[in-house]
This record gives C-alpha cells, structure tokens and sequence, in this order.
C-alpha cells in the first residue's frame, strides 16, 4: 500500500515556523491512524520552545510523545490532538501539531460522548491540573490560594473549588481573569490579600514575580507548589523575608511523572482517562477563548509567542 501525506507544524528556528509535508506509512495491526480534528496550544510551553527558550540541559527531559527533531530547532513539538478514527470515534492523543498521523493504539485514549471534542483539547492541561492537587495534598477544609490563572492555574483551582469547605481564592493582575475566574465558581483577587495565611499555595503564573506573592501568601510551615515551567528565565527569590522564618516548604509538580500519593494505583493511560472525564462541565468552554486553521498556526504561534494574540486556550481546527 502507497504512503499517504500528512501535513505537520515545525518550529525551523527561534521565533519561526512553518507546515511541512510528511510521509505518512499505513498502520500496522498494532496501529491506529488518526485524522485530527482539533489541537490545542499549550501556550507557555510551546511560547518556550517556539521562542528557543529550553535550557540545553532539559532537552532529553522536556521531550514530548512523538517529537521529532531537538529543541534547538528544527523540532516539531505539541501534545494536545484530538481526532477521528476510521470508524469515526473520537479520541485524545499526546501528538504535535500535524493533520494525520499513525501510532500505537494504546497511545490514544478514547473522548468520553459526554465531552465535545472541540473540548478535549484541553486533556493535557487538565491531565496537569490533575497531578498538581494530588501533589498539593489540599484537604476538606483547607485555605487555599492559586497565583496565575492562565489555563492550568484556572484548572487546579476549579479544581480545588470543589474539596467540601475548602477556602479558596484565585490572584491574577490581569483584569480578564476576572470574568472568566467566576464562571467557574473560582473567588477571584487581582492582587494578593494580606495576612491571608494560606494553608497551601499554588504558583502557575510563569513569572517571577508571582512566585515570590505566592512566598507572602503562605502561612506558617505551609507548602507552596509551584506549577510554573520557567524555561532558561532565572528566578530570584527573596529567601531572607516570610520563607526562612515562617519554615515554608517550596516543592515543584510536574506532570512527566505521577503524583507519589497515587503511583502506586494509577497508570498514565487511568490519569488521563480520568483528566477526560473531568472535562464533562460545559462551564469549561470559557477556558478556549480563540480558534484558528491548521494552515495559519506559523502566524498564530508567533503572535501568541510575542504577545500580539492574547488567548488563555487557543484552539487549532483541522479540515478536510
């Protein structure tokens, strides 16, 4: 059988990309081909990599499922495609930007019929959202604080907004945050209360800044996760103020590996499945707030890489 042609989006260099043509083999019996539907754009990693923001020294570890090429460029990079198989079910996989593409069955995970999947592009932020509370630790009861609320951020407090009793509030300077926050029964703050005394404290803005609020956010001996992904941006932190003398403990959670309060039961294919079926809640749809072709994702990552488009999910339509 002749190898059909797919179409995939490679970042060449810093700041520039473009769709290449690819070979695509038929499947194997132990394959499945997908016809995408939908990706997503993760945007502050693919703004790092995009931009050629990825230390040397985290090439191997920051590598996704079915990369190719290396983070200094070319690389074709993305993990969060949804699409069609031949029988037409819809299903989730962790796979760059490209219009076709075969892999091992057991890579795609089926869309539940409950959640559209012009939705479920947002698996893989809330795969994340996931593994950070199980990280987190929060409990019934807790006082919680969530500082940056871009899509994750706003996925781990909704999150958390649901543990019975929990106290919860969500800070983010960007006033559009405001809106969308409520929507999804998240208490929102531009600027972090004082004397709040949280019990935990979840960092995901990216900055540096918000990580040092999240530091005079916490209470004494409390924990705060940071969810951020910083890339080759340094991080200063001012360690002589509330960090040394309130004994806090500042620990990361990143989604390469699972949470060790659940490694022992849970599997990557159960986390994600699960991730899935959390997307059930049509409140969600405010967090893909812009959509674009296949054809122009070169132009669209750029702008979103230099802060001309400004989108928390930016949602990639496939045709044909």
């Amino acid at each position: 059988m002749a190898e059909m042609q797919a179409r995939a989006f490679w970042v060449t260099r810093p700041g520039q990309g473009e769709i290449r043509a690819t070979a695509l083999a038929p499947a194997d019996p132990r394959e499945v081909t997908v016809r995408a539907l939908y990706s997503g754009i993760s945007r502050g990693t693919e703004a790092l990599v995009f931009t050629g923001r990825v230390p040397e020294s985290q090439h191997a570890v920051m590598r996704c499922p079915f990369q190719e090429g290396d983070f200094s460029g070319p690389v074709k990079y993305g993990y969060s495609a949804v699409g069609a198989l031949e029988d037409g079910s819809a299903v989730f996989c962790l796979h760059p930007h490209q219009d076709r593409f075969t892999v091992p069955a057991d890579a795609v995970r089926p869309v539940p019929a409950s959640v559209p999947p012009a939705r479920a592009i947002l698996a893989a932020n809330m795969e994340t959202a996931l593994n950070a509370l199980w990280d987190s630790g929060i409990g019934p009861g807790d006082k919680v604080a969530v500082v940056g609320l871009g899509v994750v951020g706003l996925l781990i407090a909704y999150l958390a907004a649901r543990i019975p009793g929990t106290d919860l509030i969500g800070i983010d300077p960007n006033p559009d945050r405001a809106a969308v926050a409520r929507h999804l029964g998240i208490p929102f703050a531009p600027d972090a209360p004082a004397g709040y005394d949280a019990d935990t404290v979840i960092h995901a803005s990216g900055t540096p800044g918000g990580l040092e609020t999240a530091l005079t956010l916490a209470g004494m001996e409390a924990m705060v996760l940071e969810a951020s992904w910083h890339g080759s941006t340094q991080v200063p932190l001012s360690l002589g103020e509330a960090f040394h003398s309130r004994r806090l403990t500042l620990r990361s959670t990143q989604v390469g590996g699972i949470a060790p309060s659940h490694r022992p039961r849970w599997g990557y294919a159960r986390r994600m499945d699960k991730a899935l079926a959390l997307l059930a809640d049509p409140a969600l749809d405010a967090l893909i707030d812009g959509e674009s072709p296949f054809t122009s994702l070169p132009e669209t990552m750029a702008a979103l890489a230099d802060g001309r488009l400004s989108a928390l999910c930016h949602r990639i339509r496939y045709e044909g």
